[in-house]
């Protein structure tokens, strides 16, 4: 059984990372010397509580101050995806680019796979991208197959498909349904292709009971697909996935630490939300402590009816950087996705966050010019009302257009959501 929890394991690997840090790092050695904290008095997840969180803004001011090792010695050179601010570097040496094909490997299996399966990636696996190397990396760590489709392009997804026969997808959830459209118009027998199973990345297709959202409802109705649902970023090199169960993303505990804390904080109980604290074990470039991601999720520290006794993740609800104060309602994001998500119609949309005059929140919904009627407008308007209590702004451009917004070719991912 993987992702199996070893208390003993998971100290001896702190406790080896608080005497590398020390030893070989100039951003956490000011830290610990700031705070008066020997690295020998970290001897378990409980005792971290002695150092302060490292902040986003902490690994963009310091960047380099976090690398451990020459830079002659990297390998890798990756950068995050900037969502909300300036990418940071990130620096990856061998063993660290082997401990991404660990975790993949996991998480494959963790999803049901093996080396019987077929993978195909329709994510970029250039542009600085580290998940797109670690899926290839994994793939090849248990023995699969995989193709390398990369973004978009239905009709080469399709003929990649029916060619090679792959098992499964790995895919941003919101392409699913285009890939879908287009096999209908197409006359695609996708009901009787290959794929058994998806790995969906960037995007929660759940809601907080497990049950499917709008999305993961909108793609299991129209195809008999098993869907996985992942959570990871560059920062922790390491993926919270799903097993069969459906029941929130394990922990690899081999590879992480981790910590769910509210506002003050202070760990938050089975079941209840905070923000995303991750510690990284066995990482030589770059190694983190009490990385603070600004990810909101439940936790569920309960064994797994699967058998794994690792603490699990819930679909992320939002980031806290990404809070939205709408005409007096708190909004975060993947809330309008899912209003979106619940009408057939919208293909594709953008949703645009702005101040306007008076420094509040202005919330802009852009979708296809072909919607923009009266009867669509209110339909809309009524559905937002019902689900949110508050009606966005509505801006209706052509399609090419939107299509160029969303998927901007110097962006690794759609961007269905931008700050002005």
């Amino acid at each position: 059984m993987k992702f199996e929890f070893s208390a003993e394991t998971q100290h001896l690997k702190l406790q080896q990372l608080m005497e590398y840090v020390s030893a070989h790092s100039p951003y956490y050695q000011k830290i610990m010397a700031e705070y008066e904290v020997s690295y020998k008095s970290i001897n378990s997840p409980a005792d971290l509580v002695q150092l302060p969180f490292t902040t986003k803004d902490d690994l963009a001011r310091y960047n380099d101050d976090f690398l451990c090792v020459p830079k002659n010695r990297i390998a890798d050179f990756v950068t995050t995806s900037g969502t909300l601010s300036d990418p940071v570097a990130f620096y990856l040496t061998d063993a660290d680019i082997e401990r991404l094909a660990v975790n993949e490997a996991e998480s494959f299996r963790c999803a049901g796979g093996s080396s019987e399966d077929i993978y195909q990636l329709t994510t970029t696996i250039d542009r600085r991208f580290m998940a797109g190397l670690a899926y290839w990396m994994g793939a090849r760590k248990i023995g699969a197959g995989m193709i390398r489709v990369g973004p978009g392009a239905p009709f080469l997804q399709w003929e990649s498909i029916q060619r090679f026969s792959p098992t499964v997808l790995i895919a941003i959830p919101s392409f699913i349904p285009r890939l879908l459209d287009y096999a209908e118009a197409n006359r695609i027998d996708y009901l009787s292709s290959s794929i058994r199973s998806i790995i969906c990345i960037g995007e929660p297709i759940r809601n907080a009971d497990f049950s499917f959202n709008e999305l993961g409802k909108r793609i299991t109705s129209q195809w008999n697909v098993k869907l996985y649902s992942t959570y990871a970023s560059t920062e922790m090199g390491a993926a919270f996935t799903e097993c069969a169960e459906g029941r929130g993303g394990h922990l690899n505990p081999d590879l992480l630490v981790l910590e769910v804390v509210d506002d003050n904080g202070h760990a938050v109980k089975e079941g209840e939300t905070g923000e995303v604290v991750i510690t990284t074990l066995g990482v030589e470039g770059m190694p983190l402590l009490r990385y603070k991601t600004g990810d909101l999720c439940p936790v569920y520290y309960a064994p797994c009816a699967c058998g794994r006794q690792s603490p699990r993740l819930g679909p992320v609800v939002g980031r806290k950087q990404q809070m939205i104060k709408f005409k007096g309602t708190t909004i975060y994001p993947p809330a309008i996705f899912d209003v979106l998500d619940m009408v057939k119609e919208i293909e594709l949309y953008q949703v645009v966050v702005s101040r306007n005059e008076y420094g509040n929140d202005e919330v802009t919904i852009l979708l296809p010019l072909q919607l923009q009627t009266p009867v669509f407008q209110e339909m809309l308007h009524s559905l937002f009302r019902s689900k949110l209590r508050v009606t966005p702004l509505l801006q209706f451009v052509t399609a090419q257009e939107l299509s160029l917004r969303i998927y901007r070719q110097e962006k690794r991912k759609p961007e269905k959501l931008i700050y002005i």
